[in-house]
């Protein structure tokens, strides 16, 4: 067994004993602060149901009404120009929305065409290139009660956009 693997198996177990005998020795009432925090954390996950539901069901409405699909065909031509595969594009536009969705998308992607394909190292690269910025500003700044996120929302979808375009250069490049 690797020096890596011994280290990723104890790391955990070991900063959890550390917290706790860090927090006895500074005399904290350890599992009182762990009860507290798990509180906290319940009460929050509670707070953002809302947010999770209305997102889940503007995703299903947009991808039920047909409106992606008349995306990808009205950009089909375009991508074709530039040697963009167009099976890409439904993930480029729900990567933003649900980190869940583009994943059951990636893997579908990578199950059609297999994982060294073109398509393939696409999907993984743009999967880990961009955020879930949409689910991200709905849910952490709806549990803090941000209701401005106007600028946080362009940031991000330019963030997003920049991993889109920079994962499509790179796995040309790399793999093209």
């Amino acid at each position: 067994m690797g020096w890596i693997t011994v280290i990723s198996i104890w790391i955990i177990p070991m900063l959890i004993a550390f917290i706790l005998l860090y927090g006895t020795y500074k005399k904290i009432p350890t599992y009182e602060t762990f009860v507290e925090g798990a509180k906290e954390g319940f009460t929050m996950a509670v707070s953002i149901i809302p947010y999770l539901v209305g997102m889940l069901v503007a995703i299903s409405v947009f991808r039920a009404s047909g409106a992606m699909d008349f995306i990808i065909d009205s950009l089909r031509p375009f991508l074709q120009a530039v040697g963009v595969p167009s099976e890409i594009v439904p993930l480029a536009m729900i990567r933003p929305i649900s980190g869940t969705g583009a994943l059951g998308m990636t893997t579908d992607l990578i199950a059609t065409y297999g994982p060294d394909s073109f398509i393939g190292r696409l999907a993984s690269t743009m999967q880990g290139s961009t955020d879930t910025t949409l689910y991200v500003l709905t849910v952490y700044f709806g549990a803090v009660g941000i209701k401005k996120m106007g600028d946080a929302l362009k940031v991000g979808l330019l963030a997003d956009v920049i991993g889109i375009i920079a994962s499509i250069i790179i796995v040309t490049i790399v793999f093209g």
